[in-house]
């Protein structure tokens, strides 16, 4: 994918809209990626002249971070939009506030909204590429891509994730990242199964549900837990806390059942004690701290699809 002011943008909203040829191409370019920030200045000049901005309407510590650090080392310019500090205080319309901006010259957006949609609106408002870094309930695709890239790098994979078992356990309902990621891992091949309560399940899924943990979890490949979104609820869903984790957190006796292989995931922030009741750290497959070091890398990788100008040897990033 490219983008430039003379053709029509191309934007990274989804997962699904990536496909599997998309996310199989993205994690390759984070192979390079990763070799870049191994490097001892891991910086390359790959989107010099670019300018990407940060529009985030709700709060991130990762998501946020690991853009800007990401345009920062392919050398783009960066601009941070703050929405307490704008017009938009002011009655200024969202569409008014992005038309203002791309006058600007900026070449991407990078959007977080709590209204599902707002990024595919957006990205009919300007020529810029849009990349969607989370909207409501709905999508969230660069964590879809940074999980799958730790999954194929963690086992050693180096094309598809056929015939994994991923469970993904906690509050689906509320969760984009959930919709993002088992979309990731269902089009590489993976056998992703939801474990939840019902209350705690959207309408619709597409993978095999459970409310078992204890059913499934020694046959794991993958443990990703979700925390409880008590931001996005508007009533209790489940009876304490306490019975939560008893039934779906990763309690000491549930971590001894899994087999050592087995990858524990969780794309935070983490609710310790609710759905983790151990010391991650002391868990020999987790992978936490590994998933916020690959999103560098899947971000650098996103940007440089949708903004570079040639494969990544032209680009001073493979050596």
């Amino acid at each position: 994918m490219t983008a430039s002011h003379d053709r029509p943008s191309r934007s990274l909203l989804s997962v699904d809209e990536l496909g599997t040829d998309g996310i199989l191409r993205v994690l390759e370019l984070a192979d390079h990626m990763a070799e870049v920030n191994r490097r001892s200045n891991p910086k390359v000049p790959a989107l010099r002249g670019k300018t990407v901005c940060s529009v985030f309407f709700e709060d991130s510590t990762r998501t946020r971070l690991s853009f800007e650090t990401a345009a920062k080392r392919l050398s783009a310019d960066t601009m941070t939009f703050s929405v307490s500090q704008s017009s938009l205080n002011k009655g200024e319309s969202l569409r008014d506030t992005i038309d203002t901006i791309s006058a600007m010259g900026v070449d991407a957006f990078v959007i977080r909204h709590a209204s599902s949609g707002t990024p595919w609106q957006v990205d009919q408002w300007t020529t810029a590429s849009v990349v969607n870094a989370g909207d409501g309930w709905h999508s969230h695709p660069t964590q879809g891509l940074l999980d799958a890239y730790t999954v194929r790098t963690s086992l050693g994979r180096t094309d598809r994730l056929d015939g994994l078992r991923i469970a993904i356990v906690g509050d689906i309902k509320h969760s984009r990242v959930a919709r993002s990621t088992s979309a990731a891992f269902r089009l590489l091949g993976a056998d992703v199964t939801l474990v939840a309560p019902r209350t705690l399940l959207p309408p619709v899924v597409e993978e095999p549900v459970t409310e078992d943990l204890d059913g499934v979890i020694e046959d794991l490949d993958v443990l990703y837990l979700l925390r409880m979104q008590n931001e996005r609820m508007n009533e209790a869903l489940v009876p304490s806390l306490r019975e939560y984790t008893s039934r779906f957190g990763l309690t000491p006796e549930r971590a001894a059942r899994l087999a050592p292989q087995t990858l524990v995931m969780h794309p935070g922030p983490i609710n310790r004690g609710v759905e983790i009741a151990v010391d991650p750290a002391e868990l020999p497959g987790a992978v936490i701290t590994q998933q916020v070091t690959n999103g560098i890398a899947v971000r650098m990788a996103v940007l440089f699809d949708l903004l570079g100008s040639g494969e990544p040897s032209t680009e001073g990033i493979s050596r």
